[in-house]
C-alpha cells in the first residue's frame, strides 16, 4: 500500500490531472471493498487528498475525484474518519470552499434568472459536488462530528459581503440538516435567526438558497418546524412570492410545498387567505414553470387544509377548469397535468357534497383529456392515473360508470412485462448507464439491464387498482378475475422489482373482498378462485428472497384468510403453510447466528455495519407479521390447526429461552393464540405454556410482560377448569406488573393495563380458586384506570360494573376514585358501545347509592378530566 500511494505526489507535482484522476478512481474502488487496508496511512492520504481538492490549478474532475475518495471513506469507514484528527474539519472546509465556486461570469445572476432549464445544474459542477459531499458526511459521521465543524464557518460566511459565501452557508445548512437532525432540532431558534434574514437578501441566489434551507428544514424537522415555527416561516416566506425574479418565486412556492405537506389543518388555516392570494398572482406569471409550481403548491395546501379549503373553492376551481378546457399546445401539457392534480386534490379536500355537479364535470374533462393523449411521453397520462384514483375516492359508488374508460389503460400498464437486456460489451453498458430509468444487475459474470422506469409505472398502476377495489368493493367485481389472474398473482413472483411484489400482495385481499361482496363467500366461483390464490401465496412464502418483502407476503396471507373467513384453509394448505413457516424460521435463525458471529469477530472500534440495525428491524417486522398470520389461522381454524402447528414446537421452545426479547415475544404471542382460540384443548401444551407465561410476567421487556399478562387473562376467560389453579396462582405476579416503577409511561402502560384486565378476568371466571377474593377485588381497583388499551378496557370495566351492582365494600368506600376512573375511560374513548353504556349506568348507580357530588370527586381527579367529570353531573 505505501508503494501504491507513493505514485500519487509525483503526478500532482507534474499537474498530470488525467492520470491522477484515474488513480483516485482506482483507490475509490479499493476503499469501497476494503477500507481497512488504508489504516496505517489514512492520515497521510487525507492530507494529500485535501491538498488536491484545494488546488485550483488542477482540473475540476481530479479535485472532485479526490473529494469522492474521502466521501467513500465516510460511507464505508465512518469510525476511521471520526478518529482522524484532520478529516472532518478539513473536509468541511473544502466542501464549503467548493460550494462558493458558483455563478462564474454571472455575478448579478441575470443569466441564471433568465434560464428556463431548471435542471441545468448537473452534478459535475464543483458547488454541487461540495453540497452532496456535505450531505454524505452529515449522514455518515453524525451531528456530533459535523455540526461543530460546519458552524465554525457558517456565521462568518453569512455575514460576508460576498454573495457566494452567503449562498454556500445556506446550502450547507440544507445539506447537513438531515444527518444532524437530532442535535440541530434543539438549536432551531439560532439556525432560523441565520436563515430567515436571507429571504430579504439583495442577491436573488441568496434568497433562493434561503428558501431552499427553509424547505429542507421543513422536511427534516417535520412537526417541530410546523408546530413551533409556523409564524416565523410563513410570515417570512410568503412575501418572497412577490420577488422580481421568477426563479426565486418558484423556489419559495416549492419550499411551501415542503412546509405545508407536513402541516396540520389548524396550523395552516389562519394563513390560507394570504397564501392563496399570492399563489393566484403566480398563476398569472409569464413563466410557465412558475405557474406549474404555483399549482403544485396550491394542491399541497388543499391536501393539508382539507375542509378548511372550502371557502376558496369558488375562486380556484373555475380557474382550473379553464386551464383544463383550453386546447393547448405541446409545451403546456405539464401545466395541464398540474392543473388536473390540483383540481382532484381540491376535490378530495372539499368532498362530493361541496362540489355538486362540478364533480361529474371534472371527471368528464379528465376523460376528454385521456382520449386525446397520443404521445407516449405525454406527462398528462402519468398524472391522470392518480387523478382517477382521487376522483374514485371523492365519488365512491358514483364513480362506477367511469370504470370502463379508466380500467383498460390502467390494466395495460399494470400487466407490463419487464424490459430486460443482456449487455455484452462496454459500449452498451456505458449507453445504458447514461440513460435514466435503467438499473444494471450483475448475474453470473454478465450484466443485465432492467428498465426500472416502466416497472415504477407498473407498480403505480397496481396501487391504483387496489384503491378502486377497496372503495368500490362489489361494483369492481367485473375486473376481479382478469386482474387476479394476469396481474396480482403473477406479481407476487415478479422478482425484477420489489415494490411490484409488495403492491401485488396488497391488491389480492382487496380483490377477494370485492368478489366476495358481489357473489357471497359460499359461491363456487369464489371458492375456486381462493384455492388457486391460497396455493400461490403459500408458495411465495418459501420463495421470497427479501426479508421486508416477505413480511408483506405474510400480511397478504393473513388479510386474505381474514376475508375468506372460517375454515378457509384445507389440510393441504395448512401443511404447506407450516413448511413455509419452518423454512422462514430456519432462515431467520441463520441470519441471527451470522449477525452474532459478525459482531463477535469485529475488532474493538471497528466500523459498525450501517445495515446491521436495519436487518434486525426487518426481522422484527417479519416475526410480527408471521405472528399475525398464526393468530388469523387459529382464529378461523380453531383446534383443527393444532396437530399441524405442533411441528413448530422446537422453534417455540428455543425462542422462549432466547436472550433476544423479540424471539421471546414471538413465542408468547402464539401461545396466547393457542389459549384464546383452542380453549381447554390448550391444556395439553401446558408444559410449553405455563413456565413461559410465569417468566414473562417478570420479563424486563414491557412488550413481553404485556403478552404474558394477556395470556394469563385468556387462560382465565377461555381455558376453563384445567387452567383455573394456574391463573389464580399468577395473581401476585400480575399485581407486581401493575406496580412497576414506570407503569404509566408510554413504554409500559399497555403491560400495566393488560395485567389489570387479566386480574379482573381471574376474579370473574375463576373466583372459586382465589382464597381471599374480596380483598383482591379491593386491591384490584387501585390498578385502574385503563385509558389506552381498547381491548383490555371492556373486561376490566365490566367487572367494575359488576362490583358496583354488588355494592362491593371496596367500591363503596372508594366511590370518588372509582367514579373518576370511569370518567377517565369514557373520556379517553377506550370504552365503546354497549360496554360504555353499561359502565355509565353503573356510575350513575354509584353516585345515587353514595350521595357523591362533583366537588368531592374533583379533588381526586386528574385536572385534565375535571371538566368532563363535572359534565357527567349535569
Amino acid at each position: 500500500m505505501p508503494d501504491l500511494l507513493n505514485i500519487l505526489p509525483p503526478l500532482k507535482e507534474a499537474s498530470e490531472s488525467e492520470e491522477l484522476s484515474s488513480a483516485f478512481l482506482a483507490l475509490i474502488e479499493l476503499a469501497e471493498i476494503c477500507p481497512k487496508m488504508f489504516k496505517g496511512l489514512f492520515n497521510n492520504l487525507v492530507k494529500f487528498s485535501v491538498s488536491v481538492i484545494a488546488d485550483k490549478e488542477l482540473s475540476d474532475q481530479v479535485r472532485q475525484n479526490a473529494l469522492e475518495l474521502m466521501a467513500t471513506f465516510a460511507d464505508y469507514a465512518p469510525a476511521t474518519c471520526k478518529k482522524d484528527p484532520d478529516f472532518t474539519q478539513e473536509m468541511v472546509t473544502q466542501c464549503l470552499s467548493l460550494m462558493t465556486d458558483i455563478g462564474v461570469d454571472d455575478d448579478d445572476a441575470s443569466e441564471w434568472n433568465a434560464s428556463e432549464d431548471l435542471d441545468l445544474e448537473e452534478s459535475d459542477l464543483n458547488h454541487v459536488a461540495g453540497e452532496q459531499c456535505m450531505d454524505r458526511l452529515a449522514n455518515k459521521l453524525g451531528g456530533q462530528v459535523v455540526l461543530p465543524a460546519t458552524f465554525a464557518w457558517i456565521p462568518q460566511m453569512m455575514s460576508s459581503s460576498a454573495w457566494r459565501d452567503r449562498h454556500a452557508a445556506l446550502m450547507a445548512i440544507s445539506a447537513i440538516s438531515e444527518g444532524c437532525r437530532d442535535l440541530m432540532v434543539g438549536e432551531l431558534d439560532q439556525v432560523l435567526q441565520l436563515v430567515v434574514p436571507a429571504l430579504r437578501d439583495p442577491h436573488p441566489r441568496v434568497r433562493y438558497a434561503g428558501c431552499n434551507a427553509l424547505g429542507q428544514m421543513s422536511t427534516d424537522f417535520a412537526g417541530t418546524m410546523q408546530e413551533k415555527y409556523h409564524q416565523v416561516v410563513l410570515s417570512n416566506i410568503i412575501p418572497v412570492l412577490n420577488s422580481a425574479e421568477p426563479r426565486v418565486q418558484a423556489h419559495a412556492a416549492a419550499a411551501l410545498v415542503n412546509f405545508c405537506e407536513e402541516a396540520e389543518r389548524k396550523i395552516l388555516e389562519p394563513y390560507l387567505a394570504d397564501l392563496l392570494q399570492h399563489l393566484l398572482q403566480l398563476l398569472r406569471s409569464e413563466k410557465r414553470y412558475v405557474q406549474e409550481q404555483a399549482l403544485s403548491t396550491i394542491a399541497t395546501i388543499a391536501d393539508s387544509a382539507e375542509t378548511a379549503f372550502e371557502q376558496y373553492y369558488a375562486t380556484l376551481m373555475p380557474l382550473l377548469f379553464n386551464v383544463l378546457k383550453e386546447e393547448q399546445s405541446k409545451e403546456y401539457r405539464l401545466l395541464r397535468a398540474k392543473a388536473m392534480e390540483c383540481a382532484t386534490l381540491i376535490a378530495l379536500a372539499v368532498g362530493k357534497t361541496k362540489m355538486g355537479q362540478d364533480a361529474l364535470s371534472l371527471v368528464q374533462l379528465l376523460g376528454n383529456i385521456q382520449e386525446n393523449i397520443v404521445d407516449a411521453d405525454d406527462p398528462q397520462s402519468q398524472y391522470l392515473l392518480h387523478c382517477w384514483g382521487r376522483m374514485c375516492r371523492v365519488l365512491g359508488q358514483d364513480f362506477v360508470p367511469y370504470l370502463p374508460g379508466v380500467m383498460p389503460p390502467l390494466l395495460a400498464v399494470a400487466a407490463a412485462k419487464a424490459d430486460i437486456q443482456l449487455l455484452d460489451d462496454e459500449d452498451q453498458i456505458d449507453q445504458v448507464e447514461q440513460d435514466e430509468g435503467w438499473e444494471l444487475v450483475p448475474l453470473k459474470g454478465k450484466i443485465i439491464g432492467i428498465k426500472t422506469s416502466a416497472l415504477e409505472d407498473k407498480n403505480t398502476a397496481i396501487e391504483l387498482i387496489t384503491i378502486y377495489a377497496q372503495i368500490l368493493e362489489a361494483a369492481f367485481e367485473p375486473y376481479v378475475l382478469e386482474t387476479m389472474e394476469k396481474i396480482a398473482v403473477p406479481g407476487l413472483a415478479f422478482f425484477f422489482h420489489d415494490p411490484v411484489r409488495v403492491s401485488s400482495a396488497k391488491l389480492i385481499p382487496q380483490l377477494l373482498n370485492s368478489y366476495k361482496k358481489a357473489h357471497g363467500v359460499q359461491s363456487a366461483g369464489f371458492a375456486a378462485m381462493w384455492v388457486k390464490v391460497a396455493e400461490k401465496i403459500i408458495e411465495v412464502l418459501s420463495a421470497e428472497p427479501t426479508v421486508d418483502t416477505l413480511a408483506e407476503m405474510y400480511q397478504c396471507f393473513y388479510e386474505s384468510v381474514e376475508v375468506v373467513g372460517r375454515n378457509s384453509l384445507s389440510e393441504q394448505h395448512l401443511q404447506a403453510f407450516i413448511q413455509s413457516a419452518k423454512s422462514t424460521l430456519e432462515d431467520y435463525q441463520l441470519r441471527v447466528k451470522a449477525r452474532a458471529e459478525e459482531k463477535a469477530e469485529a475488532d474493538d472500534g471497528e466500523e459498525e455495519n450501517p445495515d446491521y440495525e436495519y436487518a434486525i428491524e426487518d426481522d422484527q417486522n417479519l416475526l410480527s407479521d408471521m405472528n399475525k398470520a398464526f393468530h388469523t389461522i387459529f382464529k378461523n381454524q380453531g383446534t383443527s390447526f393444532l396437530s399441524t402447528w405442533e411441528q413448530l414446537m422446537p422453534f417455540y421452545d428455543a425462542f422462549i429461552t432466547s436472550q433476544d426479547p423479540t424471539q421471546r415475544q414471538w413465542a408468547l404471542c402464539i401461545m396466547d393464540d393457542v389459549l384464546e382460540f383452542c380453549g381447554p384443548d390448550s391444556w395439553r401444551y401446558k408444559d410449553h405454556i405455563m413456565q413461559p407465561l410465569a417468566a414473562g410476567l417478570q420479563d424486563a421487556n414491557a412488550a413481553n410482560r404485556q403478552a404474558a399478562a394477556y395470556g394469563v387473562g385468556v387462560a382465565a376467560s377461555k381455558g376453563g377448569a384445567p387452567w383455573s389453579e394456574f391463573v389464580a396462582a399468577c395473581l401476585p405476579s400480575l399485581f407486581q406488573v401493575t406496580q412497576f416503577s414506570q407503569s404509566r409511561t408510554e413504554e409500559h402502560v399497555f403491560a400495566t393495563e393488560n395485567a389489570s384486565a387479566s386480574i379482573a378476568k381471574i376474579l370473574h371466571y375463576n373466583v372459586s380458586k382465589v382464597p381471599n377474593a374480596a380483598e383482591m377485588a379491593g386491591n384490584w381497583i387501585s390498578t385502574l384506570p385503563i385509558t389506552y388499551d381498547e381491548e383490555a378496557a371492556p373486561y376490566a370495566y365490566s367487572f367494575l360494573a359488576q362490583l358496583i351492582d354488588q355494592q362491593h365494600p371496596a367500591v363503596m368506600s372508594n366511590a370518588d376514585k372509582v367514579f373518576g376512573y370511569i370518567v377517565q375511560a369514557l373520556e379517553a374513548e377506550t370504552l365503546q358501545g354497549q360496554t360504555a353504556g353499561r359502565v355509565a349506568n353503573a356510575a350513575k348507580k354509584l353516585v345515587q347509592a353514595t350521595g357523591l357530588n362533583a366537588d368531592q370527586i374533583l379533588a381526586g381527579v386528574n385536572p385534565d378530566n375535571q371538566a368532563a367529570v363535572r359534565s357527567y353531573f349535569q
